[in-house]
């Protein structure tokens, strides 16, 4: 965690401090990553079992798994109706064991689904503090830039309030 606690002697330091309403000399109170790369810091973290579960889900989500499992309960019911044979049927109508198969495949599925979510959830925390630390950066240079132009902060702050006012009232 950084803070300031020395006077600050820069005008464009001075106008961030003033930025937050409170003129205190702590400028920032964050943690940064060291990892600039959101792709990079998430693969380093990322383990086996994380990339068979996103396998799984992919596999999942698309339509090669439709057509296999249309395939294959086209196959069941037909064995199990007596169209190819009596001897054949293994799963009498109402089909039990394809019922209990299916279930048991779905509370998997759910799982993996639910696994790849969350992994989702946490990937989008870290670009959220990437963004984060970048759109600060941003921040900082611009207003060291706009001092060095001679562009009032207060009136620039004063501005950029009323358009996001403003374009708050139109997304209402």
């Amino acid at each position: 965690m950084t803070t300031q606690s020395t006077p600050l002697t820069c005008p464009a330091c001075q106008a961030i401090d003033r930025a937050d309403g409170v003129e205190d000399g702590n400028l920032f109170k964050v943690e940064h990553y060291t990892a600039k790369n959101e792709n990079k810091l998430f693969a380093a973290i990322l383990r086996t079992q994380d990339r068979v579960a996103d396998q799984v889900t992919n596999f999942a989500g698309s339509l090669n798994f439709v057509y296999i499992h249309s395939v294959w309960f086209g196959v069941w019911i037909l064995l199990n109706v007596g169209l190819i044979g009596a001897s054949a049927e293994f799963d009498k109508f109402p089909f039990g064991l394809l019922t209990m198969i299916v279930s048991l495949e779905a509370i998997f599925l759910s799982t993996f689904v639910m696994v790849s979510q969350n992994r989702q959830a946490a990937r989008a925390d870290v670009r959220a503090e990437l963004d984060f630390e970048t759109n600060l950066r941003s921040e900082i240079w611009s207003v060291h830039i706009g001092q060095a132009l001679g562009v009032d902060a207060n009136h620039v702050e004063e501005v950029v309030k009323l358009a996001i006012a403003g374009a708050s009232k139109q997304t209402s």
